[in-house]
């Protein structure tokens, strides 16, 4: 038998992406899709998205309740991707997860203070003075002692928030001066 293919189109090699690749690819452009889909609206302004399309794609997404239909229409979202700077919109996105990251770590060291403080009790205060000199000490003061007698008369620890509220007004104060 006689082979009647042609042997020179088996000598060309495919330089594309493989299938799988391009799979990966539409997988990832998926997933930071559905990371917009998470945005709120001030938030999505501020990505570099051009696209009216992409945008409306994401508004919509928000709206679909259904899983088979959030998931077609991800792959829509992929799909209108493919045309943009990903880039620059995987950019804004990390700015955004640094920064309620750097949000989160600065609230649970404020805790981690606000604990300390009331431990120590008015050695507790001092610190706070050291650490930020315009502080009302009295104020503070009286927090701590009034966080001591809600613990003996087991009541909500209303002076424990009060006391995290000014510390947090402290933090940012210093770090609007800066």
């Amino acid at each position: 038998m006689h082979n009647t293919h042609d042997t020179d189109d088996l000598d060309e090699e495919y330089t594309g992406p493989s299938k799988s690749a391009v799979k990966r690819q539409m997988t990832a452009l998926q997933e930071i899709g559905e990371s917009l889909t998470r945005l709120t609206e001030k938030q999505l302004a501020n990505v570099p998205i051009d696209d009216e399309r992409l945008l409306d794609a994401i508004r919509e997404t928000q709206q679909i309740t259904s899983n088979s239909a959030r998931k077609r229409h991800l792959q829509f979202i992929g799909k209108l991707m493919r045309d943009t700077d990903v880039e620059a919109i995987e950019r804004a996105l990390r700015v955004m997860y640094k920064q309620k990251q750097d949000k989160n770590s600065t609230f649970h060291q404020l805790e981690k203070l606000r604990d300390s403080v009331l431990a120590q009790g008015l050695e507790g205060v001092e610190q706070v003075i050291t650490r930020w000199p315009s502080a009302d000490r009295q104020q503070l003061r009286q927090l701590v002692l009034q966080h001591q007698r809600e613990l003996k008369s087991n009541k909500p620890p209303a002076a424990s928030r009060k006391l995290f509220k000014q510390l947090r007004e402290l933090q940012e104060n210093a770090a609007e001066k800066t």
